[in-house]
């Protein structure tokens, strides 16, 4: 199967990542458990990928997704497609926090990665190979 069921009926799971989703995008980070954040990562990036294309199409298809959230899909558009209009993929990181007590299950953070300030980095300097001599070569 191409998705995970998350134990749930299909129209509570639909609604379930949607409401996932939209959590993430306005408070750019949530907890969850490690099937649900990973399940909704895809969403995540997806929507925001819509917002990168910036077209029509997109739009209604990120405020079908996102039941007609017109402040989130706008956040997605104008805040974080400027945000990630470098990056190409790869937009949210899981991070891994301790069980959940009562059923031991794995909570983790899932959250919108900050973007790349524009750090000056230093060019890769060469490794030289310094040349063996051997006792032949010396006399």
């Amino acid at each position: 199967m191409a998705y995970r069921k998350l134990g749930v009926d299909n129209k509570h799971r639909r609604s379930m990542l949607a409401t996932l989703t939209k959590e993430v995008i306005n408070n750019e980070s949530i907890k969850t458990t490690v099937t649900r954040a990973k399940e909704a990562r895809k969403f995540v990036e997806k929507m925001i990928t819509y917002g990168k294309k910036g077209d029509l199409v997109a739009r209604r298809k990120a405020l079908a997704f996102l039941h007609n959230d017109k402040k989130t899909v706008d956040k997605v558009f104008n805040d974080l497609a400027k945000r990630y209009k470098n990056r190409k993929g790869g937009y949210t990181q899981i991070l891994k926090l301790t069980e959940r007590r009562g059923d031991d299950a794995l909570m983790v953070v899932l959250k919108l990665v900050e973007e790349d300030k524009k750090e000056e980095k230093k060019p890769a300097t060469k490794n030289k190979t310094t040349k063996k001599t051997t006792k032949k070569e010396e006399k």
